[in-house]
């Protein structure tokens, strides 16, 4: 089981490097960027991480393929998988559901749905084509067409489900994929609190609360008890291929000792 912690810079690089490598000292395995209007740009945050780190892997989360060239997007990922020594990672998708006012904010034009998702595929198959050692490839997808495509280029999908996603809707979304994709596709998934803790963001942007999430049996809320999240971690990674689960930065502390327990159990 791979965890992966999603953070930006927020203050200072002094700031951003006590941080990434804080991240690696504690055994996380990778570290990922949000690419938005508001926050950091990825690329060279995840560049300032690669020169103090040595074995944290660094991916895009996720790169909106409409929003860059496949050209353009090549150079980027070629400079960071060089700067890394082949720890780069891309994470890619079609655009977040308020991409297409960043698109407007950029100067650049947004196309209709089978357009963004032919761009992933164009993307990935530039990037595969012109980055030497290729990354690993990691599609954001949900829904049919997308989950279709991400099985044709990606070597792992990351579940676009929100919040409120409960056990029934990982079980149907990862059954779906499966069709699509064949059984050996693996996934990622995203935690959206441990025990008590959220992360801010969903009180400054109206997201559930804890009690909601509950009463809704959210999926992505883990357990406070390492081992009860260790349990249900594995029992997931075991029936649907869910091999890694991604922690927001502000709970990572709060997800350690869960991770000290998956690294001290035997790989499955």
């Amino acid at each position: 089981m791979r965890v992966a912690v999603v953070e930006a810079p927020a203050r200072s690089g002094a700031d951003w490097i006590r941080r990434v490598r804080h991240l690696e000292e504690q055994g996380f395995d990778s570290l990922l960027v949000p690419d938005t209007l508001w926050t950091t740009s990825p690329f060279p945050a995840l560049a300032a991480a690669a020169a103090v780190t040595t074995t944290l892997r660094l991916r895009t989360w996720v790169t909106a393929a409409p929003l860059r060239t496949p050209a353009a997007l090549t150079r980027e990922c070629a400079a960071l998988q060089e700067l890394s020594d082949g720890r780069f990672d891309l994470g890619i998708g079609p655009g977040r559901p308020d991409a297409e006012e960043e698109a407007r904010r950029l100067g650049a034009s947004w196309p209709a749905a089978p357009d963004r998702i032919a761009a992933v595929e164009e993307s990935v198959a530039a990037v595969r084509a012109g980055v030497d050692p290729a990354p690993e490839v990691i599609v954001s997808a949900a829904g049919p067409k997308m989950t279709a495509a991400a099985g044709r280029v990606a070597d792992r999908i990351a579940l676009a489900l929100g919040p409120t996603a409960t056990e029934a809707d990982l079980e149907t979304t990862v059954e779906a994929a499966r069709e699509k994709c064949g059984p050996a596709m693996v996934f990622t998934q995203s935690t959206v609190g441990v025990g008590e803790a959220l992360p801010s963001w969903f009180a400054r942007t109206g997201g559930p609360t804890l009690d909601e999430l509950r009463r809704l049996g959210s999926a992505g809320l883990l357990p406070a008890d390492p081992g009860l999240a260790f349990d249900l971690l594995r029992q997931r990674e075991e029936r649907l291929g869910i091999t890694e689960v991604t922690v927001p930065g502000e709970l990572a502390e709060a997800f350690a000792p869960m991770l000290a327990r998956l690294r001290r159990s035997p790989a499955l």
